[in-house]
């Protein structure tokens, strides 16, 4: 039923069983622990907003910027860093990315203003968003047998998922005996220990288009002046001792439009429950997206096509090509456009329910944000033994029937919130937050093996920096849309009961996505090879055949 099953099975040797492949652990403790951080920060500092509120002075909008500012940005800037990991080498950008968000965090805790702690902020979400892609990228690197790595991604997913479960937790209990500042001190310990083990431990890929020789640059993405000219077989490149490859260009343009393009995305998507829809900054934000992805979009596929050698053009090996960012054949692949999608879906479903059940509870319940944090702890707590379950059977499966079985579990679990009241026990929504935390975390790691096992060689940052993109912007959707629901919906229960049936069916979508992904997996695809266009040598006629001699 599932074509990638046969993908993942470890191999055998020999009559008896196979030996389990081993995983050292100090290179993924050191990854996973820079996504730790990552996602920590994206809940722990909704528990001190009120202490910022006190402290700072800071009005609405200043809070509601400390709080989505780094979400927008870590959005808007995860193509770049993806792209930046594959050219310049994933090691070095993951470093880079760590010590940023680290010396931001300690900004944070410094921060005299509301200003300066607004600009820390952003400069945590560039820190994040230079290091998720590359992370996830190493991961792939570090643990190249197929069931060892589907494994790694399940505990990387399972870190993850404690950094963000923690945060509501962990800050609450901070913010009884300390100052708000003691959220962003927490980072320093684990930002030092990542650099640490990762100095130690991660090894360095060679950099992506770097000149050298030829084993240390990926065909596709080399340019060959001699391979693009000379025929194949002896004599030729095959032949050839280290041909020298040229390094190709930065796509300025392309870089730039992305990133115009989703910082105005994730602001309207953030402005857009509190503004209105129809306010004139958020279709005006909604108008600057459109045009500048629509723009990037043909950018890339100008680029791209410029890549494909064809006849009758000119030579250009004294100037290399520009690479495009996002190569639009990424998404010819199965694999990646529906896993994309699916990462949309999961983040829409699952995050902005969780918003709308953190509202519930605290104002139709009367809970403050430590027992909050509690009651949804459960439903977070579930990563612990659904993510490595999901490695083990993305191992043993593939990452598509994992996968469609957790979305099923959480469209399930979705409906249970159609049970919540104004005065409904919280042990009959104790279910649903268990099932659905269950489903999800099941989802995750099985979703990133197989955009993974999709990418092409030399674009495994980009390919992570793709479906980081599409759960962002998933995540803003749900937020805005299911808040716009509640606070139109002429209740809060009403806007969670329509919102929970929302969530339902986006799941079950995705499970059904993914269902059929997984009857027609294959194979990875590589870029096309960058090779510059040259002009058609004229073929030389055939000499007729010697006249037949007379006997």
């Amino acid at each position: 039923m599932f074509a990638a099953k046969t993908a993942f099975a470890a191999p055998r040797s020999g009559p008896g069983p196979a030996a389990r492949p081993s995983m050292p652990l100090p290179p993924l403790i050191a990854l996973s622990l820079g996504y730790f951080m990552v996602m920590l920060d994206v809940t722990v500092v909704t528990v001190a907003v009120p202490g910022i509120r006190t402290s700072l002075h800071a009005g609405a909008a200043g809070l509601q910027w400390i709080v989505d500012g780094y979400s927008a940005v870590f959005a808007a800037l995860l193509l770049l860093g993806g792209g930046l990991g594959d050219r310049l080498g994933h090691r070095k950008v993951f470093l880079a990315g760590l010590g940023a968000f680290t010396l931001a965090s300690i900004g944070c805790g410094l921060a005299p203003t509301t200003g300066a702690l607004i600009a820390t902020r952003l400069l945590q979400g560039v820190g994040a968003a230079f290091l998720v892609p590359s992370s996830l990228a190493l991961v792939g690197d570090t643990y190249p047998e197929r069931a060892v790595r589907a494994r790694a991604f399940g505990i990387w997913a399972t870190v993850s998922g404690v950094g963000f479960a923690s945060g509501p937790v962990l800050g609450g209990l901070m913010l009884a005996g300390l100052d708000w500042r003691a959220v962003f001190w927490l980072n320093l310990p684990v930002g030092a220990l990542a650099v640490l083990l990762t100095l130690r431990y991660v090894p360095g890929p060679a950099p992506r288009g770097r000149s050298g020789p030829a084993s240390a640059t990926p065909p596709s993405r080399r340019v060959d002046s001699a391979s693009a000219t000379a025929p194949s077989g002896p004599g030729g490149p095959a032949s050839a001792a280290a041909p020298r490859a040229v390094r190709g260009r930065f796509d300025p343009v392309g870089q730039s439009l992305a990133v115009l393009g989703l910082a105005a995305l994730a602001a309207a998507l953030n402005e857009a429950s509190g503004a209105g829809w129809g306010s004139p900054l958020v279709l005006g934000a909604f108008g600057v997206a459109a045009l500048a992805l629509g723009a990037f979009v043909a950018v890339e596929r100008r680029l791209e096509a410029a890549l494909i050698p064809r006849r009758g053009h000119l030579a250009s090996a004294s100037r290399p090509p520009r690479l495009p960012l996002l190569p639009p054949s990424l998404f010819r692949r199965s694999g990646i456009a529906a896993t994309a999608v699916i990462g949309v879906l999961l983040n829409l479903g699952f995050f902005g329910l969780l918003y709308l059940a953190t509202l519930y509870f605290q104002r139709e319940r009367g809970y403050g944000p430590l027992a909050t944090g509690l009651a949804i702890l459960p439903a977070a707590a579930m990563v612990l033994v659904s993510a490595p379950l999901s490695g083990r059977l993305t191992a043993r499966f593939g990452p598509y029937r994992p996968m469609a079985w957790g979305l099923l579990l959480g469209a399930v679990g979705f409906l249970g919130w159609l049970a919540a009241g104004t005065g409904t026990s919280y042990a009959w929504l104790l279910l649903p937050l268990v099932v659905t935390g269950f489903g999800v975390p099941m989802t995750v790691p099985a979703a990133t093996a197989a955009i993974m096992e999709s990418a092409p060689a030399d674009g495994a940052g980009m390919a992570s920096a793709v479906f980081n993109v599409a759960r962002q912007v998933g995540n803003a959707i749900g937020v805005a849309l299911f808040g716009t629901l509640a606070a139109t919906g002429g209740s809060l229960v009403a806007g969670v009961h329509l919102s929970a049936v929302i969530a339902s069916g986006a799941f079950a979508l995705g499970a059904l996505l993914a269902w059929r992904t997984g009857r027609r997996a294959d194979e990875p695809l590589e870029y096309p090879q960058l090779r510059p266009r040259v002009r058609a040598r004229p073929r030389t006629p055939k000499r007729p055949p010697p006249p037949p001699q007379a006997p």
